[in-house]
């Protein structure tokens, strides 16, 4: 059975809920068959290139994390200033992280910290739109739909929708992020979307008098294996459907399946935001390219304190599982972990013991795909407030995800007034992680 996890959800300040990002980004699959699907996404394949097996898994920290309690906790500040939740020394000497968490502190040296990220739209829809694209687009702060492709699209734009040797989507959503969709790409390039539409992409359309409740098919994986020579179903399939039914009855849905892994590994993740990491891990490493998920809860206007006491503890077992789970396994070469949201936080603590939205210095933080990890990357002023060193901007991160799935630096795609529009328009690769 497919497993279906919810994501920590809350109403962000200006009234919009998690729900309501996902269905602004979500330009979507619209009633598209699996069949439709795979035929869309066989033409994709067909004129695509050949890219490293690498994958991203997005991890959203919905609202606006703040920078200071996660990862630049500067304790020499004034008290107003400095983290409210401590530090805790990591097993990188000189790098401390905010003190929920102490799992990710003792993997510190397989994690990278960007302490300069930055950009200038403090808004929360156009703050996302921007880490998600790369691109400002203050609209989108009023609910208009992003206008700009995100990474994962991209992504399966270039190596084509779905994986040619698993049938596995090239790019997965376990739950939504406004611009984490196609925009102008179109709906070919979407995210196989687990938590919503992605079961009905999964029917087949098949007539009435051979398939009278298309439903039945999903509720009968078990038991159409062994009638299905039988029943003579497949006959008068196109490839597009008969393929349809090899992806549903293989072992490749078995991916999204995290009751088969090790009930050890499973605990170590933990429930919710952790299984839904494991199964990002899974996906990866079954050959999705690109996996988004969003914990939502950081628009922490009021008692910042209790907020990242209830919620940093679960990001923290989740995380620290996954970079140890993927780097026992091999595969920190092969996925890369980023961990961000819309914006950081105001640097001094407000009178209701909370920390209000700034865009000029943001939570980033990364572990594997290759990069050289174990490090703190740039520096903020002595307060937490703007980049002290040279900002790095969603461009670069954008560069820098590039750089690990091997999409060239110069992608081109027609937009759609058939102009052609680069994917990146000057962001560079960080440096010191390249």
């Amino acid at each position: 059975m497919l497993g279906l996890f919810g994501s920590h959800r809350g109403p962000l300040c200006d009234g919009l809920s998690r729900r309501d990002f996902m269905q602004a980004g979500a330009l979507g699959l619209g009633g598209l068959t699996l069949a439709d699907l795979l035929r869309n996404r066989a033409a994709a394949a067909a004129s695509g290139k050949s890219t490293r097996n690498t994958s991203v898994v997005w991890l959203w920290l919905g609202g606006g994390p703040t920078h200071i309690e996660t990862f630049d906790p500067k304790m020499s500040a004034p008290a107003e200033f400095r983290s409210v939740v401590g530090a805790v020394k990591t097993n990188v000497p000189g790098i401390e992280l905010g003190g929920v968490f102490p799992k990710m502190a003792r993997v510190a040296d397989k994690m990278a910290f960007v302490r300069s990220f930055a950009h200038r739209n403090s808004g929360h829809g156009g703050g996302t739109h921007w880490v998600m694209t790369g691109y400002d687009f203050p609209p989108a702060d009023n609910g208009q739909a992003p206008i700009k492709p995100g990474l994962g699209s991209i992504l399966a734009r270039h190596r084509g929708a779905n994986n040619s040797q698993t049938g596995l989507p090239t790019y997965v959503r376990l739950s939504g992020i406004l611009g984490d969709g196609p925009a102008w790409l179109g709906s070919s390039y979407a995210p196989f979307d687990v938590g919503g539409s992605a079961r009905g992409n999964m029917d087949l359309k098949v007539a009435l008098d051979r398939l009278s409740d298309r439903r039945s098919l999903l509720k009968t994986f078990d038991t159409v294996d062994r009638s299905l020579d039988r029943s003579g179903l497949m006959q008068g399939l196109d490839s597009f459907e008969s393929q349809a039914f090899e992806l549903i009855l293989s072992r490749a849905r078995e991916a999204f399946d995290v009751t088969r892994e090790d009930p050890r590994t499973r605990d170590a993740y933990g429930q919710g935001l952790g299984q839904q990491m494991l199964m990002a891990r899974r996906l990866c490493e079954a050959g999705v390219g690109f996996v988004t998920m969003h914990f939502g809860g950081w628009d922490m206007h009021g008692n910042i304190e209790a907020a990242m006491k209830q919620l940093g503890p679960q990001v923290d077992r989740a995380v620290s599982a996954f970079v140890n789970d993927t780097s026992d396994r091999g595969l920190d070469q092969d996925i890369l972990l980023v961990i961000t949201g819309e914006f950081g936080r105001t640097p001094r603590i407000n009178g209701s013991a909370g920390r209000d939205h700034w865009a000029p210095l943001s939570t980033l933080a990364l572990a594997g795909g290759g990069l050289k990890m174990g490090q703190a990357i740039g520096e903020s002023t002595a307060k937490a407030e703007t980049p002290k060193t040279t900002p790095i901007t969603p461009l670069d991160l954008m560069a820098t995800v590039f750089h690990v799935l091997g999409v060239p630096s110069d992608l081109h795609y027609k937009d759609q007034s058939g102009r052609p529009t680069p994917m990146n328009d000057g962001g560079k690769p960080i440096a010191e992680l390249v």
